[in-house]
């Protein structure tokens, strides 16, 4: 299936960019509006968030809930992939608020292009982002390829290993093989996250410092666990509770599905991820709530007990 190519202008006065997300405001809304899946969230000012593919980078900003205010994960490395990626498109003179979370000016509206196929739950385009202009015209239906793929920002964050590889279903294989060559690039010289990174190796949670200041872990295994210890205030306990979302994974190893707890390894406090990150994929669950584990941890009895996975 060919991706729409859509071309358009990066945004980020008045808002809060990472260095997995950011404002695109197409130059034809049309486009935008026929993309697969869900209705895409195009704001008065005619800019949508987009969810970059295949990337998830360091929080700089997350609410887990129950009144624990704004967390983060290490912020030299989460910074670092923010300005990466405001470098990638262009964008310059940024001023942020005092807690950094919230662009107060900078020179945006840079030019550039993202190629898509589909709108996820959070009416978020799932795009991989481009600089500069497309040879193609707009909305002309194209095939990402390798060489135009590794000009992208999605396979710059994982070279430079600034953002871990977290793969949903919809991902095509071919794409995901040379981004995880990336992700084994970065990781074999030990750049970025990976001077650093715990996700495999294990950790002790005997407190919440120990994930926003000290580790970089994968950033979906810090959501479930912050989320499960601002609940209860201890970690033990989370894999059992894990267990009960049952969110579908792909073992790409074996080759056979199962849930995310099953590679979640706890012995007391200290946890760890028993697979590399690109050796799983992801279900984007769509008839689920976004903040399905938090809702879990609230016992919401209106959550479906199964969900049915579908891999490309």
């Amino acid at each position: 299936m060919p991706f729409t190519l859509i071309k358009g202008t990066f945004h980020v006065r008045n808002y809060s960019p990472d260095g997995d997300s950011i404002r695109f405001m197409p130059n034809n809304p049309m486009l935008i509006r026929e993309l697969g899946g869900f209705k895409a969230k195009i704001n008065a000012q005619g800019h949508v968030q987009l969810r970059i593919e295949a990337i998830d980078a360091l929080e700089t900003h997350y609410a887990p809930g129950s009144g624990a205010g704004i967390l983060h994960q290490p912020l030299e490395l989460a910074h670092a992939a923010q300005e990466l990626l405001l470098d990638y498109v262009g964008i310059t003179n940024v001023v942020w608020d005092k807690a950094r979370n919230t662009v107060l000016s900078a020179d945006d509206g840079k030019p550039g292009y993202i190629v898509a196929r589909s709108v996820e739950k959070n009416g978020r385009p799932v795009a991989f982002v481009f600089t500069g202009e497309a040879e193609e015209t707009d909305g002309q239906a194209i095939f990402l390829d390798e060489e135009r793929l590794l000009k992208s920002y999605n396979y710059l964050a994982l070279v430079k290993g600034l953002a871990y590889p977290t793969y949903y279903t919809g991902l095509f294989s071919d794409l995901r093989i040379v981004l995880s060559d990336a992700v084994r690039e970065a990781r074999q010289h030990q750049i970025g996250i990976y001077q650093l990174d715990v996700t495999t190796a294990g950790f002790v949670v005997d407190s919440l410092a120990v994930l926003t200041n000290d580790h970089p872990i994968l950033p979906k295994l810090f959501r479930r666990i912050t989320e499960y210890y601002v609940s209860t205030g201890t970690i033990v306990g989370f894999k059992e509770k894990l267990a009960e979302a049952k969110e579908p994974v792909l073992d790409l190893r074996n080759c056979n599905y199962t849930h995310f707890d099953t590679f979640v390894e706890q012995d007391g406090e200290t946890i760890k991820l028993t697979r590399n990150p690109e050796e799983l994929v992801f279900d984007e669950m769509p008839t689920q709530p976004t903040n399905l584990f938090a809702r879990l941890l609230e016992n919401d009895p209106a959550i479906p007990d199964t969900v049915r996975i579908v891999v490309n």
